[in-house]
This record gives C-alpha cells, structure tokens and sequence, in this order.
C-alpha cells in the first residue's frame, strides 16, 4: 500500500525536526499482545484470540499489517508468560522506545484497524500531545500520546491503562479528539461470539488489510 505523500512529507520533517532535538524516532505504535485472553477462551475459543484464524490469517497479523501499509514505527508487546496487565505492557513499550516523540497505544485485537487512522492520529499530534479517537462517538484506539507523557506512561503498573493520564490530559486542555468513519477502531475480538460477528459482517464487503 501506498503511503499518501503529505503524510510521508510530514513524516520526513518530524524526523529531521527530532533528529535537531536530538530524538531518535517519530510516534511510535505500541502494539499490545500480551493479555492472556481469556474472555475468548471462556467463550468457546480455542486458542488465544490473537492466534485465532480471521481470513486465513490471524487477528494479530491483520493489526501487523495495518501497522507496517501505515508506514510508522512500532513495538510489539508479547513476553513469553505475559505481563500484569495492560498498564504494565504499556510501561514496557514505551520504556522499550524512549527516544521516540511519542506513542501510538494500540490493542492487539483490532485485526479492521486502518492504515490511514494510525497517520491521522500520528498526524493529530502535531496539534496537541494527546490524541483521542473515536466512531460515532464512541472512543476507540489507538490512543496518541506525546513526548511529554513518558514519564506518566512509564510509571504505569498492574491492569490499569492509560486511563487516567487522559483524563488529567482533558483537565489541562491537552486533547484533540479526533472523529473518524473507521469503525475497526472499535471492533475488538473479545470473545468467540466478536470474531464471528466480525466474519460475519465482512463476508460479503471485506474491509480487513490486504498483506
């Protein structure tokens, strides 16, 4: 997939306008996989939900490859045993990438994730240092944060995400909530019962990334 060239001119100043602040990497996207799933498995789920089959290929590898067509950095957050929660696998990325100027948090179980919503929130940044989107009104991922978070994000612990930084953030005045048509940005796999919906749904009109 071609990476739209307004996009690929923004991206090309962010890095030489990091490179002059001595910051290694644009926005990063932080990849979260390491929830142990077991809504879906409870559900009728054979295996963990970012292994289960989605088009032939499984849900963390939609997400995957919506990421890589976007054409911005990322960080996949999958230890072997898992972590202590979602706060916990935050801390972890974003420790993992402390030379970016920011981080896109992005859950592992939106395999309808579009490529362009990660450069529109990436985008969004450059207005405010923390960016919220939503569909219809309802908040979704990822959830855009700027340099200026990292010391919040990284001190998250446990099953608490990121929440709560938010919330100081809208108190501050510091977030752009985004509207966007992407309804993937809502539509996580859950359950056994959300992947056949999503199959369901899409069969005849497939909006899930191309490899």
């Amino acid at each position: 997939m071609l990476i739209p060239w307004r996009f690929r001119c923004w991206l090309t100043w962010r890095r030489r306008a990091m490179q002059a602040e001595g910051v290694i990497t644009p926005p990063v996207v932080i990849i979260l996989a390491a929830g142990k799933g077991q809504r879906f498995r409870d559900s009728g789920g054979q295996v963990h939900k970012l292994d289960a089959l989605l088009d032939g290929k499984t849900v963390l590898a939609h997400v995957l490859d919506a990421v890589k067509a976007a054409g911005l950095p990322w960080h996949l957050v999958r230890p072997q045993g898992g972590t202590g929660g979602m706060g916990e696998s935050i801390a972890l990325g974003v420790t993992a990438t402390a030379g970016a100027s920011g981080w896109l948090i992005l859950p592992g179980d939106l395999p309808l994730i579009q490529p362009d919503t990660l450069r529109r929130v990436a985008l969004a940044l450059s207005e405010k240092p923390v960016v919220v989107p939503y569909y219809q009104l309802q908040h979704g991922h990822p959830v855009g944060f700027g340099r200026d978070y990292f010391m919040a994000l990284s001190a998250l612990q446990g099953d608490k995400g990121a929440g709560g930084i938010v919330q100081i953030a809208h108190q501050r005045g510091e977030v752009v909530s985004l509207a966007l048509s992407d309804r993937g940005i809502v539509e996580d796999v859950d359950t056994a019962g959300d992947l056949r919906a999503i199959q369901h749904r899409h069969a005849a009109t497939p909006t899930i990334n191309p490899a």
